[in-house]
């Protein structure tokens, strides 16, 4: 086996398993109605295949938005404006990918079962964009930094993903039992909102020394641990009786 399948092999372990060791964790939130197996792999699949659709998206819209920089020197330094509108398409489509492959289907049906599914299609995409970070250190960096690498993908970026999505699926299932027009309304503000998360956080990392990056990543764990909270809340949602 040569070296360069040996690295896409690594790094392809390393951007999945810790996904899928995530995606173990969230899905015992749902353990009373868990989701059919086939779904939630459908999601995860459809994560991933997001990264392939952002990826170009990406680097399509990055010199335009710094050229509209340069014109309106007031507003914010363009790589702070190339992140947000980054933050903005990644947000867009995970919850595209979640809409057109499982939350339009009868399996979701209780209000906690969309927060389940936009949590494994970020997953998803996290293990697609963790493996593409992956392969440069492995390619041609030591042992310490591929695993620094490695490690603030997992405590880091990955767990940002999983908030903000969540975020998307809370709004819809604040929403699950009222009237479709409403429903479309939450679904919108959630993300708005997990555009906003992702944006200040992409913010907070340009703008923070390596020495004290750990402080950004701990407003992700307080986020997700306030998240947990919201999650006892939804699972009790139900509908009203007439």
């Amino acid at each position: 086996m040569n070296s360069e399948l040996l690295t896409v092999l690594a790094a392809l372990a390393g951007g999945i398993l810790p996904a899928l060791a995530w995606l173990w964790f969230w899905r015992r939130e749902d353990s009373r109605h868990p989701e059919p197996r086939r779904l939630i792999a459908l999601a995860f699949l459809a994560g991933m295949v997001a990264v392939a659709v952002v990826i170009p998206v990406e680097k399509f819209v990055a010199p335009y938005i710094v050229s509209a920089q340069s014109l309106l020197p007031f507003i914010l330094p363009a790589s702070t404006l190339v992140f947000c509108a980054w933050a903005a398409i990644e947000e867009i489509c995970k919850y595209l990918a979640a809409r057109f492959s499982v939350l339009g289907r009868r399996d979701n049906d209780e209000p906690i079962d969309a927060v389940i599914y936009m949590v494994t299609v970020a997953l998803g995409f996290a293990a697609a964009e963790n493996t593409l970070f992956l392969l440069s250190p492995l390619a041609g960096s030591t042992l310490p930094q591929v695993i620094q690498t490695g490690d603030l993908r997992f405590v880091g970026a990955t767990l940002l993903h999983v908030l903000a999505s969540a975020v998307i699926g809370v709004a819809i299932g604040l929403a699950f039992y009222k009237p479709k027009r409403t429903r479309r309304l939450y679904a919108l503000y959630g993300v708005i909102l997990a555009i906003l998360l992702h944006s200040v956080f992409n913010f907070l990392i340009i703008n923070t020394s390596e020495d004290h990056l750990l402080r950004t990543f701990g407003l992700v764990w307080l986020g997700l641990i306030v998240l947990l909270g919201v999650l006892e809340f939804i699972k009790r949602i139900r509908p009203r009786m007439r």
